[in-house]
């Protein structure tokens, strides 16, 4: 006898996710590929709350000094957060998933509106990364006021 699926399980907001999935998953794609070669020198890939996420490998190697000479902690594409360490996950996860929200809103579109927003505010005279408002958002949404607020770090 076959148990029946609990309404949670099989009602529209299972239809929402999927087409959340799929409206970012052109960024996710990107991300994969941009991961890809870290994995293949030796990065970790976790799934947390429905995200992968993809880290540095922890061992010196071509892999780990692309990512040092970056110079980014954490940048998410789509789905797909890459950072450099689980603990630079850990750090900058709240900040990460808004960002991931925030491409589930705005699908490909983002990694366009993400760069015209930076120039925008260039243009203007102000900082690229933290006066852009989906960076000024990501802080409000993870609660941020210490010294994430003002680091070099996450991106679109």
């Amino acid at each position: 006898m076959r148990r029946p699926v609990p309404r949670a399980a099989r009602g529209p907001g299972r239809w929402r996710r999927g087409l959340r999935l799929a409206w970012a998953a052109p960024a996710t794609l990107l991300g994969v590929a941009l991961a890809l070669p870290l994995l293949l020198g030796g990065g970790r890939l976790a799934r947390h709350e429905g995200v992968l996420e993809v880290c540095a490998p922890d061992r010196p190697g071509w892999a780990w000094r692309w990512v040092a000479r970056v110079g980014i902690d954490a940048i998410t594409f789509g789905h797909l957060v890459i950072a450099r360490s689980p603990a630079h996950h850990a750090a900058w996860r709240a900040h990460e998933r808004v960002h991931v929200r925030q491409y589930e809103r705005w699908g490909p579109l983002f990694l366009l509106a993400y760069p015209a927003e930076s120039l925008w505010q260039w243009l203007r005279g102000g900082c690229p990364y933290r006066d852009n408002r989906f960076e000024v958002q990501a802080r409000q949404g993870a609660g941020e006021g210490g010294a994430q607020a003002g680091a070099r770090s996450p991106g679109g």
